[in-house]
């Protein structure tokens, strides 16, 4: 018997193991592999143009100088990134458009988990269901309406970051200068490509140069295609060039991951549709149940090894909930 047992709490203590190694695995999966693009692309970058007798190609001045700014915003970059992958709480409440303060922010999530309690007390619900549903409320549920909101900010700038990048495009080619093209996009975008604008010309007019102003922008919304504007940017400022072939050139790129993405979307919504599918399908199941036997399942709800058995099967659905997710959720 003590061998049985003793078993039986290895196999729990590997099992919890295991699911923890691959909860961290999912967690830091993306992160690896983010870094690993970075690097492949920094090394891309670093290759110089070789002639035959393996000497730099003659006439390559220009192409140097703007390898060492790729270099250079690339390491710029990639710290920045580093930083925007877990923002702080006030960086993400900028980013998600809110004007609330992180305090206020706090204050509100206290009163919503005061008030779920409230609402579980007036039901009559047991007290660990109860101090759970309030930390739910109160640290869990305004979070996530934040990340939403980031999210929703951030794809609604990428829809409209193109027409702003053509806009300035046309400007130029029509000679107007570029601070001028962007007060325009400042003044007539759409949110909230208009705002980040506007933020960028108050950093111009205080002093800060422009390639710097814009590269901040990258900050408020860490996404890949304000990484590309700030880099062509910063280019044309240090090493000169056609500003608008350049940007023509990113406004085609940024309009082909548009197309992309919409594409990842449709071909990936077969296999979103069957993970929301198993991952309703024990709720409903247990719904059915307790429709037809009440006596049967209700078992798991009064007896203490039925709080562990469905703790035990809560924690396994939401480590496979979350690595599903992980699978069908494309990052580029």
């Amino acid at each position: 018997m003590l061998f049985g047992v003793s078993t039986t709490i290895l196999a729990m203590i590997a099992l919890a193991g295991f699911a923890a190694a691959a909860l961290f695995y999912a967690l830091l999966y993306g992160r690896i592999e983010q870094q690993a693009t970075a690097e492949k692309r920094l090394g891309k970058v670093a290759e110089a143009p070789r002639g035959k007798d393996g000497k730099a190609e003659p006439g390559s001045a220009r192409r140097r100088t703007v390898q060492d700014t790729l270099k250079d915003i690339e390491v710029k970059q990639k710290h920045k990134a580093s930083q925007s992958t877990n923002p702080p709480l006030s960086l993400r409440l900028q980013q998600s458009g809110l004007t609330i303060t992180t305090k206020q922010f706090y204050v509100y999530s206290a009163l919503l988990g005061l008030g779920l309690f409230v609402v579980c007390f007036i039901l009559g619900m047991s007290l660990p269901l109860m101090v759970g549903v309030a930390f739910v409320g109160a640290f869990g549920l305004p979070r996530y309406v934040v990340n939403f909101l980031r999210r929703r900010r951030q794809n609604a700038f990428t829809e409209e970051l193109a027409n702003a990048v053509e806009v300035i495009v046309r400007g130029v080619k029509a000679g107007l200068p570029l601070n001028d093209c962007l007060r325009m996009i400042a003044s007539e975008a759409k949110e909230p490509v208009r705002s980040e604008f506007k933020a960028v010309m108050d950093s111009v007019q205080l002093g800060i140069p422009i390639d710097e102003a814009i590269g901040k922008m990258y900050e408020r919304v860490p996404l890949p295609e304000t990484n590309f504007f700030a880099i062509v940017i910063a280019i044309q400022s240090k090493a000169g060039g056609n500003l608008s072939e350049a940007l023509g050139n990113l406004a085609k790129v940024l309009r082909e991951r548009k197309k992309m993405r919409a594409k990842i979307q449709a071909m990936s919504m077969e296999a979103k549709s069957s993970a929301t599918i198993i991952g309703a399908l024990p709720i409903i199941v247990a719904t059915l149940v307790y429709l037809t036997s009440p006596d049967y399942i209700m078992v798991l709800f009064t007896t203490t090894k039925g709080h562990f058995v469905l703790g035990g099967s809560a924690l396994c659905m939401g480590i496979g909930v979350f690595v599903m997710k992980k699978m069908i959720s494309f990052d580029f």
